[in-house]
């Protein structure tokens, strides 16, 4: 069987799966870190992270459905875990 060859927007898809698992070790160390209660922190650097991912798909102009991952994607997973996290937060009120 040959392998085919690595496309850019394979290699595209990698870089953004990539630079997201670094934001978040740091989104999680800072969260640790900060004074107030980890996920309270947490949730407030998350939401900031979408706002980036926003205005930096905005102002690159990527497409939200392309082929490739882009910011537009990277923020609806930083969405999900802000949800998440949410959710967490308000079952445990309780």
């Amino acid at each position: 069987m040959a392998d085919r060859p690595v496309a850019l927007n394979d290699l595209k898809s990698i870089q953004v799966i990539g630079r997201f698992c670094i934001r978040m070790v740091i989104l999680c160390l800072f969260a640790a870190l900060g004074g107030n209660e980890f996920g309270r922190t947490l949730a407030a650097l998350l939401m900031l992270s979408i706002l980036f991912c926003l205005a930096a798909a905005t102002l690159r102009s990527e497409k939200p459905f392309d082929s490739a991952l882009t910011y537009w994607d990277e923020a609806a997973v930083y969405g999900l875990f802000y949800a998440l996290i949410f959710t967490m937060r308000q079952v445990h009120a309780v």
